[in-house]
């Protein structure tokens, strides 16, 4: 057996391994976990492209709500000198399984330093950086509008003038919602969406389908303008908190 053959054994192995971990966290916790299965390859990689993008310069990257690393193993080959990523994780056990990703093979020989897991929640996040790219995992469909008001405005205060933010939500969550959940539940959904339409108007520069997601999902990229002094907030008319 060739040492790629075990590699890849391996690879499929451990991605099996948190599949199931996934699975179990999703069990304990849907609504902050959000999904049964983590992001696949092809969404992964949609996220991660502003990374690619700026490739060979040093980046201060955030990662919030990685879960088991489906991103995280996207973004730590990139990782060029110089560059510094921090992962925002509050699940202790993702958070664990982040760490041990991150002393893993994927990350470059002598750049275990650049790498910080944060068992904590990005609202509460203090590194004492701003971003040149925050990539966001977090399930905005299953939280509060106030609390993805509170998230947003964070993202935006943590990059760089310039600095790009991608997120994700997944397609035909709103018929889905409006079958299976109260009139409360789909209302606030609603408005979920319908703040995150404010930040998309003043500050979206990409929008990508990913077909080959499992569910199909829809990624956001969103650029912090160069002059930030006067900022403009999104319109939340009509939203409740």
């Amino acid at each position: 057996m060739d040492d790629w053959t075990t590699s890849h054994d391996r690879a499929l192995a451990q991605r099996h391994a948190e599949g199931w971990m996934f699975l179990i966290e999703a069990a304990r916790d849907l609504r902050t976990t959000g999904a049964i299965a983590p992001s696949g390859t092809a969404l992964a990689r949609a996220l991660t492209e502003p990374v690619r993008a700026r490739a060979g310069r040093p980046l201060n990257i955030l990662e919030a709500g990685a879960g088991t690393g489906a991103v995280t193993r996207a973004l730590l080959p990139q990782l060029s000198s110089g560059s510094h990523l921090d992962v925002a994780e509050a699940n202790p056990r993702f958070a664990a399984r982040l760490r041990h990703l991150a002393n893993t093979d994927l990350l470059p020989a002598g750049r275990e330093k650049q790498v910080h897991i944060h068992p904590r929640r990005v609202e509460e996040l203090d590194t004492g950086r701003r971003y040149d790219v925050i990539v966001s995992g977090l399930p905005f469909a299953n939280f509060t509008p106030h609390q993805v008001e509170t998230i947003m405005d964070r993202y935006m205060d943590l990059l760089h003038p310039g600095g790009t933010l991608t997120y994700f939500a997944y397609l035909g969550t709103r018929h889905a919602r409006t079958l299976l959940n109260s009139r409360t539940r789909t209302r606030r959904h609603r408005a979920v969406e319908e703040l995150l339409a404010g930040y998309q108007r003043h500050y979206a520069t990409g929008c990508w389908t990913v077909w080959g997601n499992l569910p199909p999902a829809k990624v956001w990229q969103l650029t912090q303008p160069a002059h930030t002094a006067s900022r403009p907030a999104p319109a939340t008319t009509g939203v409740s908190r």
